[in-house]
């Protein structure tokens, strides 16, 4: 009851959540990496998630951070407005350089949601759930590089991910240090560690992404 009726508990399941979402993407964002590499070995790990029991397990369990992040990241924007007017993260110092970042994570959570439901269109729709429900189609459901090559052989998808992924970035790198703010990890000395730490590692993960879009869109075929 105290993390639904307190602001700050509130806060701390926003940053919870967020911060196991990030660890998702890390580990989605080096599977990824992996088609630029091989074609069989990215596809070996797709077979091997694919239908099985503990995949899904795992992508039940995804929604549900994903769906808790979202209600309370608007649950705690809507209080915020009421209490504060337009002041969207209460945090005790506001950067200049995520003061955008920061007065829009709510703008840039939707964008990210819309680019989630492009995202699982394309893949999870025609793998994950193409295999659960024995949909036969002109690319297997297990041949996750076929995929990737048929949706950024298309320009404009490509073009959509990647303002999704730039969108992405903007949310992370102020999600993530202020996430670990909020947990009370917020001295003057690791709040700029925090930052630039959050900088880098967000980076990192978003050029992983992006590295993949690029790479198919300009035609490229792993061995």
């Amino acid at each position: 009851m105290w993390l639904i009726n307190s602001s700050i508990g509130r806060k701390v399941v926003m940053s919870v959540t967020g911060i196991a979402l990030i660890l998702f993407l890390t580990f989605h964002a080096s599977m990824n990496v992996v088609a630029l590499i091989s074609r069989e070995g990215y596809n070996m790990i797709c077979e091997f998630l694919g239908s099985n029991w503990y995949a899904v397990a795992a992508t039940i369990g995804l929604a549900a951070l994903v769906l808790l992040h979202f209600v309370y990241a608007l649950w705690l924007t809507v209080q915020n407005r009421k209490a504060r007017g337009a002041d969207r993260y209460a945090v005790t110092d506001k950067p200049a350089k995520v003061e955008w970042a920061s007065q829009n994570m709510l703008v840039l959570g939707f964008i990210v949601i819309a680019g989630m439901g492009l995202h699982l269109f394309n893949f999870w729709y025609n793998m994950m759930y193409a295999e659960l429900a024995g949909i036969e189609g002109a690319i297997s459901p297990t041949d996750g590089v076929g995929h990737i090559v048929n949706t950024f052989s298309c320009p404009v998808y490509s073009i959509i991910y990647l303002v999704w992924l730039a969108a992405l970035w903007f949310h992370l790198n102020h999600g993530f240090w202020s996430a670990l703010q909020t947990l009370g990890w917020n001295g003057k000395i690791w709040f700029n560690r925090w930052r630039t730490i959050s900088c880098i590692y967000t980076t990192l993960v978003i050029a992983m992404f992006a590295a993949v879009v690029i790479a198919f869109a300009l035609g490229y075929q792993p061995c």
